[in-house]
């Protein structure tokens, strides 16, 4: 048998293995309780103690002991995992099993150097695994299920631990390029529960506090108002002002949807894009405070808007160009990338204009082209990240504009239904 056919010969018989696992796995999770199903997976893979079927096991150890298998069994044992989680999503009283399966690597014993037997081969590559970016992702998903499970906004220490408070991250936090239909399934409806929570207890919100405000008025003296829990980690006054910011009048009588509509009205008849990008600066620049305008910023943001993609600078603006240079401008504004992180500008902003009004200049790009939210979504993504093992105290600023851009997507974008802020204003 030549080199090229035992290879394509024993790529074939790793990937019937891993089916194999695969199938049974999907077997026993529409048949089996998660008890003993968790049970048996920290048997079969923790342990690597045998299964019941002996096929099953004579599958794992071809995949453990393949060539090459430290570079295969990631995905394979991501894939594992996930045949378990998108079943148990599905069903509220089965929920709770997926941080168990999560939590179950934390105690996985040391791999023995120069003893190849399935069980020690096994344990080293699990704990590869759990040093991946697979690990991480899935890690996340458990502690939103843990937060959705105890139905509670706390807490705790690190910024990490609030993933489950921001939906419009779950796509890029919890899910990897190589993440299947299943995973997009399960992730797309963890989010939309809540998102719909969320948008529904702001809503509540916004209606108690008008009564408490109505009240200290004296025009609502009737009944016993019910105290509402203000669903963010920012302040009352804080989230106060920031829904009257993203739903108020902002620049003279306009609010940020009337301005970006306008905007719109107007870029439909410019020629050429270099107009539109001096159009695109003025809607920008009007955001800001004539001190802060006068500062280097205004000169920096001119310039950069300047240097995208002047090679287009005669042509139409069209709508390839205009998402180009809206996610381009959040790499300005926000973050590069995940490989440059440097979010100078964005802290900048924010120490200027403060979070409420920061997320708002956010906001109205994402109104100019709702087609870049998700490349927003993206850069806030890059910075949670990176700061996901920081204390939450320790970076307050970027809590708030979390919580903030929550709230500003939820009363633009979500159902979150915050009108009777209206009276407020007036």
């Amino acid at each position: 048998m030549s080199t090229l056919s035992r290879k394509n010969s024993d790529s074939q018989q790793i990937q019937q293995a891993e089916q194999v696992l695969y199938d049974y796995l999907l077997a026993c999770v529409q048949t089996e309780s998660p008890e003993r199903l968790l049970e048996e997976f920290r048997s079969l893979f923790v342990h690597g103690q045998g299964c019941r079927d002996s096929r099953v096991y004579s599958a794992l150890e071809i995949i453990v002991k393949s060539k090459g298998a430290e570079a295969r069994f990631n995905l394979f044992f991501n894939r594992c995992c996930y045949i378990l989680i998108n079943r148990w999503q599905m069903n509220s009283q089965s929920q709770s099993a997926i941080p168990e399966l999560v939590r179950m690597f934390d105690y996985l014993g040391p791999a023995i150097n120069g003893y190849p037997t399935t069980a020690n081969l096994l344990r080293r590559l699990v704990r590869n695994f759990t040093q991946d970016e697979l690990y991480v992702k899935m890690q996340r998903l458990a502690r939103v299920i843990d937060a959705k499970q105890s139905n509670t906004n706390n807490s705790t220490s690190s910024v990490g631990n609030l993933i489950h408070r921001y939906p419009y991250l779950y796509y890029h936090c919890l899910l990897g390029d190589n993440s299947n239909g299943e995973d997009l399934k399960t992730v797309h409806r963890i989010k939309t529960q809540i998102e719909r929570r969320f948008e529904l207890d702001l809503s509540k919100y916004a209606t108690y506090q008008v009564r408490l405000t109505r009240m200290a008025r004296g025009s609502d003296l009737s009944t016993i108002i019910r105290r509402v829990k203000n669903p963010t980690l920012l302040s009352d006054s804080e989230l106060n002002r920031a829904i009257i910011h993203y739903t108020g009048a902002v620049e003279g009588n306009h609010t940020y949807r009337d301005i970006s509509r306008s905007f719109i009205s107007h870029s439909a008849n410019t020629f050429t894009y270099r107009a539109f990008k001096n159009d695109l600066y003025h809607y920008i620049a009007s955001s800001f405070d004539s001190k802060y305008a006068k500062s280097q910023f205004n000169k920096k943001l001119c310039q950069h808007l300047q240097n995208t993609l002047p090679e287009f600078d005669n042509q139409r603006p069209s709508e390839f160009l205009i998402v180009r240079t809206s996610s381009q401008l959040f790499n300005f504004l926000v973050v590069e990338s995940a490989h440059q992180p440097q979010h100078y500008v964005f802290v900048d902003l924010i120490t200027n204009m403060g979070v409420t009004r920061t997320i708002g200049l956010l906001l109205k790009v994402v109104l100019m082209c709702n087609k870049v939210k998700p490349y927003l979504e993206k850069r806030f993504s890059i910075l949670f990240n990176h700061y996901e093992s920081f204390a939450k105290d320790g970076v307050p600023w970027l809590v708030k504009a979390l919580e903030s851009l929550q709230v500003a997507f939820s009363v633009h974008f979500g159902k979150a239904d915050v009108s009777c802020f209206k009276q407020l204003r007036d």
